[in-house]
């Protein structure tokens, strides 16, 4: 038995070399860690189980010479003491390319996942499809597409790109919940520069076609972006932390240590002047837990901010208008993140809080032909569907379209509350008095006609005392409240069940 025993050592040991010293040192050029370091940085300490350490398609699996697994590990570990499942593509052997064997490992530990109801990560470090094994190496990718499908909104799905990610692959992080990528490592592209040249004759090279700085700016499909491995993996770590291990909850988010919010004076943040702008932020600083911020998607439409944040230990999805940007419209890029995040929290059980400052969806040409109907829409079914505790704050603004579609009553919130200085109309008062005094204007032109007009306006349509009379504002309250009284709803509708009609699916207006 010593002799076999042995043996299974010095197989472990190759295998823990990947593809050679050389080929981690070109890793270690690169500025990039191996596969095994990522996941020992990942998850806590020794708590990572290797599976199917010896799958591969060498018929001598027994000789240390051609075993050198096939190009991923995979297995299972806690990120502080929550059980998740990962693999980890080896660059170092034959470049992480993706072939039948790897496939069936990343299958396999995906359904121990799905199965034992934890969060999948996967972290992203390949060529590619070995071109070698042709159509089976397709099959896998469909293999896995599949399953990031099926598993969609039972568990939480995560990418880590920490290298290239190219052709098909790149669709396996898109179908998760979040992608994560590091400056100047991570590429993401379907067709690479070298195609794009010889088809198209234009030459782009891969930073500037699928480098951090598009997909967290342009495209919105990296959510959060860091400087290092090291800290994007840590960053892996905080978002684990914030989201339940399924789609069953988790109560124990309400069992944290409650911290206070930032200290400062929240009413000097929002100007009593209409026409003047403020940063969001702020307001979200002094409303949630000290230090429990944690923004998604933050370089990407600017003017809609989503987050992660805790409300007296509560871990809650905010989804504010920031008007620093765009004055807070939503325009087609703000609505597609919005309505990605609110249904990503309603999978997972995790309340919503609305922070209102909305002017209406972004006029213009480019927005209207590039089908900013079609996708303002995702933002109300996003909403109408979901089924967890919804609270909505009015700020200031909330006008036409916009005001029902950010969580108004009549798609479903809970809670309805709004500040003093609330807006509430169908549309601004500037456009409003245009049709509604067009003649009067016209023979007015000079003295304080129009102003006294608009200020007539906010005072008999705009006034949010009119919505709160018809029901439509559960509660007019001071902003200092407003922390109070998001706790002491989320303790009210903490068991909150609502159900919708039974179907097969929805069919949202993708």
């Amino acid at each position: 038995m010593k002799k076999q025993i042995n043996q299974l050592e010095t197989l472990k040991i190759r295998l823990k070399r990947g593809g050679g010293k050389e080929k981690i040192k070109q890793q270690y050029l690169k500025g990039k860690r191996t596969a095994r370091e990522r996941i020992n940085i990942l998850l806590d300490h020794k708590s990572f189980t290797e599976l199917n350490t010896f799958m591969t398609k060498n018929t001598n699996v027994r000789s240390v010479e051609n075993l050198e697994g096939d190009g991923v590990i995979t297995g299972y570990g806690k990120i502080k003491e929550k059980l998740v499942f990962v693999y980890a593509q080896d660059f170092t052997v034959h470049g992480g390319s993706l072939g039948e064997i790897q496939a069936k490992k990343i299958v396999k530990i995906m359904d121990m996942a799905f199965e034992n109801k934890a969060p999948i990560i996967g972290l992203i470090d390949s060529g590619g499809a070995n071109i070698q094994e042709g159509v089976k190496a397709l099959d896998g990718y469909g293999q896995i597409l599949y399953r990031n499908c099926i598993y969609s909104g039972i568990i939480p799905q995560i990418s880590v790109i920490l290298g290239p990610c190219a052709g098909g692959a790149v669709y396996s992080p898109a179908l998760c919940d979040f992608v994560f990528m590091v400056k100047n490592i991570s590429k993401m592209f379907i067709t690479g520069p070298r195609v794009i040249e010889e088809v198209t004759g234009e030459y782009i090279d891969e930073e500037k076609l699928g480098g951090t700085n598009i997909h967290s700016k342009e495209s919105g499909v990296a959510h959060f972006v860091e400087e290092t491995e090291e800290e994007i993996l840590k960053r892996v770590r905080e978002v684990v932390s914030y989201i339940p291990d399924a789609n069953k909850g988790n109560d124990t988010f309400a069992k944290e240590e409650i911290q206070a919010p930032v200290t400062g004076n929240l009413l000097e943040i929002v100007p009593t002047e209409r026409k003047k702008t403020y940063n969001m932020h702020h307001v979200i600083e002094h409303i949630v837990d000290k230090g429990s911020i944690l923004e998604v998607q933050k370089e990407y439409a600017r003017n809609m901010i989503v987050s992660f944040a805790k409300v007296g230990g509560q871990v809650v999805g905010i989804v504010a208008n920031n008007p620093k940007v765009k004055a807070g419209a939503i325009d087609i890029d703000a609505s597609d993140k919005c309505a990605r995040f609110v249904r990503f929290c309603d999978a997972f059980k995790i309340p919503l809080i609305v922070l209102e400052d909305v002017g209406g969806f972004l006029p213009g040409i480019h927005e209207e032909q590039k089908g900013l109907i079609r996708h303002g829409a995702k933002v109300i079914f996003a909403f109408s569907e979901a089924t967890v505790p919804k609270i909505t704050v009015i700020i200031r603004k909330a006008y036409g379209g916009a005001f029902v579609a950010l969580n108004s009553k009549a798609l479903g919130a809970d809670f309805v509350f709004a500040w003093p200085s609330a807006e509430i109309a169908v549309m601004g008062a500037e456009g409003a008095i245009q049709i509604l005094h067009t003649k009067e204007l016209a023979e007015n032109k000079e003295g304080n006609f129009k102003q006294k007009k608009i200020e007539e306006y906010y005072e008999k349509y705009a006034n949010p005392y009119l919505a709160a009379s018809f029901g439509m504002i559960d509660e007019m309250i001071s902003p200092t409240d407003t922390r109070k009284y998001l706790i002491s709803s989320l303790q009210t509708l903490k068991n909150k069940s609502k159900h919708l009609p039974i179907n097969r699916h929805n069919n949202l207006p993708l």
